[in-house]
């Protein structure tokens, strides 16, 4: 029988008792804690505020957006929560540890274990197969999903012996999806992840993206300066010149494909 990802069967693995409940804040499922971060670049004599004075907390099986303009600390906050940059104040917890205090290699593992990535223009290796470029992240995975499994779930199992410049923008989009989960991370990291994308194919995209959350238990994050997309997440967070001016629950989040912009 097909892994490929349905809204009625569920497939894999993940937090059975996260999968296709709806979302409720709660203290004790916490996956990440913001205690008032800051981040300042210094570009020659100019100092810029990326990120003032953040404090947010992170919760297991949400799919959280972070909208606002370009400029409003998006892509800072998500490379400061996937361990990628560290805060000029402030701390990141995760299972109460500030990430500024892990080793190099505790980092390192943090990223490889917990994290996974899907980036704007997929970042696909163009000499290797779809199947190849999954097997990247299993071979560093510390309990990952089998190859053919993930790309199965994202409904590309036949087109796994394909390279990237014989697959379509959604299907790349999808095997960079099938490359960050099959790592089984706790938590995906997704950057403008249709941007790159037609309106009917970011919609797919972003159904797969709610799939992950309902049937696998998965954490998505999602950032975007597209307003409309903030309508399918749990929760919705809002950014201005590094500020976070509004967290919002999604009592009802709009299914992916009822979507427009």
């Amino acid at each position: 029988m097909s892994g490929q990802l349905t809204q009625n069967e569920p497939v894999g693995r993940g937090d059975q008792s996260a999968r296709s409940a709806p979302f409720a804040p709660q203290p004790s499922n916490v996956l990440l804690r913001l205690e008032n971060v800051g981040r300042v670049f210094q570009m020659g004599e100019v100092t810029v505020e990326a990120l003032r004075h953040v404090t947010l907390d992170i919760y297991r099986g949400e799919v959280l957006a972070m909208v606002g303009p370009s400029g409003s600390g998006k892509t800072t906050l998500l490379n400061v929560v996937g361990g990628m940059d560290t805060p000029t104040s402030g701390r990141v917890l995760f299972g109460g540890q500030d990430l500024a205090t892990f080793s190099p290699r505790e980092l390192t593992r943090y990223r490889r274990d917990t994290i996974g990535f899907v980036f704007q223009f997929y970042n696909l290796i163009p000499n290797l197969t779809a199947l190849e470029n999954v097997m990247v992240a299993t071979e560093i995975g510390h309990d990952p999903l089998d190859e053919v499994e993930a790309l199965d779930m994202v409904g590309l199992a036949e087109r796994m012996d394909h390279f990237p410049a014989q697959l379509s923008g959604g299907e790349q989009q999808r095997v960079a999806i099938a490359r960050a989960i099959a790592k089984n991370p706790d938590l995906l990291l997704c950057d403008e992840p249709t941007g790159a994308l037609d309106f009917e194919t970011g919609k797919m995209v972003l159904g797969l993206l709610a799939r992950l959350r309902h049937e696998l238990g998965k954490t998505v994050i999602i950032i975007t300066h597209n307003m409309a997309i903030g309508t399918m997440a749990d929760r919705v967070v809002r950014l201005r010149s590094g500020d976070v001016t509004d967290v919002h629950v999604n009592e009802h989040p709009t299914p992916p494909e009822e979507i427009s912009w």
